[in-house]
Formats: structure tokens, C-alpha cells, sequence
């Protein structure tokens, strides 16, 4: 949906958050009364009541710690960047979530400068694999050895924090066609045992590397067994699925769920269908820092709200 289609139209707001939503500056989303809405479209007390109380946390995603070219020679630099943000914060994140490409190689010197440099932060952290991250000689045994050691298979994991439950997928081994993401049996069946015990009024986030949903397929932009993931979830109030690996910002609601994906600090990608391939954009360099980011997510207490803040570094 372009941006000329949706002033056209005028389209209604629950319209225009069943589209998928392409921004290019900060954008802040809440529940409310179980329906995202944009807080740009609310009065300011409404905005203060669905941002009041809770907590917040930080997602980074796709640092490409060990890219080096022509899209962007200096990929720690804006990473450093980023964690400069962070500190700005108005609000420390209770945690933060990473959602995948820590590394570009998967090598020991880049694992170390980007548990170096996203230490940083102070900030614990949750992890998941993308598939840059899972390329050295041992088939991933570098990322799962500083990574995954207390969680299960390829590295999925949940955790509970202030009545959210938090769900880790990796969709990032054994491809498919295209390289459409995967989860596999294994994992899925252990999602399904994991669910049993979360009540139904529980608001979950999940966060894997590839979209769940079908963003673009021709790329391998989805993910093959993802809507396996949301039939399980159907039965919650309230989901929301963080990812990365497409290097820009799509949001989508359907039924419960609400996908949002999140910038890189590395490099910016080719909105879908727009290029022969997905890989690398370069840029002018002034544009650079507008197309990288970072995202904070605020939590309400209670049937809360969860609230997505887009961030440029530029």
C-alpha cells in the first residue's frame, strides 16, 4: 500500500491497519480495547493512557557486525550509534530483544565485537539466530555455545516477564525453497506443549528472525510452517510477532496478531519487488541513518496495550 493509495482512498483506520504499512519515521502503536491503533491518531490523554504504567523493552535486530561494504563500510559505527539511542532513552528498556544477523560470518572475532559493543547497552538480552549467524563450520555451534545453551534445539525458548509470555522461534536452519524460513516438528511440537499452560488472556510476543507471515515469498520473506505458529496462538487475546531479516519496517494486523518488523542498524534493504533481488541498498550517504533504527515496545499492566516506537539513528 503506498502512501498516495492510502490518502486517496481515505481509508478508515481499521482499514488501514488490516494494509500493510510501510513508515519511514517513528511510528507508536497500542491496544486499544483489543484493536492496534496508531497513538498519532489519538487525543493526548488517550495517548497517556495507553503508554501509562508497565514496562518497556528494546528490540535491535540484523547488526551485520562484520559487514563492510559499499551499503554501509561501517557497520559497527552505526551500531554504536544505536546503542547511543538506546542510552538516550527517556525510559531504560526492562531487557532487550535481538532478533537475528548479530553477525555477517558467524565468526569468533565478530560474535566478540558484537557481544562487546551490545553489551553496551546494560541491558540483558534475548537472542535469536538469523541465518548469518548460523554459517560457521559447526552448523551453528558458535552462535548456540554463546547463545543457546540453556535453550532447546536449534535454539527456541520461552520466558515469562510481568504476566507477558515471550516466545523465541528460530526459522533460520533448513530453508526451504527460495529461502522461505522453517521451523520444523520439533520445534512446533514443543510450541503446542509450551501454550498448554498460558492462559488465554496472556499477552504473548513472539520473535523470530524471518517474518512468520508472507511478506514477499519470491524472496523467501515468510515463513513455510509459520501459520502453524498463529493457529496455535488463535486462541489468544492478545499476540504480537517481532522479526527482522528484511531490513525495513512492515506492519500488519490480522485477527489477534499484530507483525511488525524492525529496521537494521547495518544496511538498508529493497522494498519487495522493487529490486532484481533482496541484498544490500546502497544509498546516498545522507539517507543512510533514516533507513536504520531501532524499536521500543511499551507493555500496560492489566488487558495492556503493547506500544512499537520506530526510531531512525538519522
Amino acid at each position: 500500500m503506498d502512501h498516495e493509495d492510502a490518502k486517496g482512498r481515505g481509508l478508515d483506520r481499521r482499514h488501514a491497519l488490516e494494509c500493510m504499512v510501510w513508515a519511514g519515521t517513528g511510528v507508536l502503536w497500542g491496544l486499544k480495547g483489543g484493536v492496534p491503533v496508531s497513538l498519532n491518531i489519538l487525543g493526548a490523554a488517550e495517548a497517556a493512557e495507553v503508554q501509562a504504567g508497565g514496562f518497556t523493552f528494546l528490540q535491535m535486530s540484523d547488526s551485520h557486525i562484520g559487514f563492510d561494504k559499499a551499503a554501509n563500510p561501517h557497520a559497527i559505527d552505526t551500531l554504536q550509534e544505536a546503542i547511543a539511542k538506546v542510552h538516550a532513552l527517556p525510559v531504560k528498556p526492562a531487557f532487550m530483544i535481538h532478533t537475528g544477523d548479530i553477525t555477517h560470518l558467524s565468526t569468533p572475532g565478530q560474535f566478540d565485537d558484537a557481544a562487546r559493543i551490545l553489551g553496551g547497552t546494560g541491558l540483558d538480552a534475548h537472542y535469536v539466530p538469523g541465518e548469518h549467524d548460523m554459517i560457521d563450520e559447526g552448523n551453528g555451534r558458535a552462535y548456540l555455545d554463546r547463545y543457546g545453551k540453556a535453550a532447546r534445539g536449534a535454539g527456541w525458548y520461552a520466558f515469562d516477564q510481568s504476566g507477558v509470555h515471550f516466545i523465541g522461534l528460530v526459522n533460520v536452519v533448513n530453508l526451504k525453497a527460495g529461502g522461505l524460513g522453517f521451523l520444523g516438528a520439533d520445534q512446533l511440537a514443543w510450541l503446542a506443549d509450551d501454550l498448554k499452560a498460558v492462559s488465554a488472556s496472556t499477552p504473548i510476543v513472539v520473535f523470530a528472525h524471518i517474518p512468520l507471515w508472507s511478506v514477499y515469498a519470491e524472496w523467501g520473506w515468510g515463513t513455510d510452517d509459520g501459520a502453524q505458529v498463529l493457529a496455535l496462538l488463535k486462541r489468544f487475546g492478545s499476540v504480537t510477532v517481532l522479526n527482522g531479516h528484511i531490513h525495513q519496517i512492515m506492519q500488519k494486523v490480522e485477527g489477534n496478531v499484530t507483525f511488525h518488523t524492525a529496521r537494521s542498524t547495518a544496511f538498508p534493504q529493497p522494498a519487495p519487488g522493487t529490486a532484481p533481488s533482496p541484498g544490500p541498498m546502497t544509498v546516498p550517504p545522507g539517507q543512510l541513518r533514516s533507513l536504520l533504527g531501532i524499536t521500543t515496545v511499551a507493555v500496560k499492566q492489566g488487558p495492556a496495550s503493547l506500544a512499537l516506537v520506530d526510531s531512525t539513528l538519522g
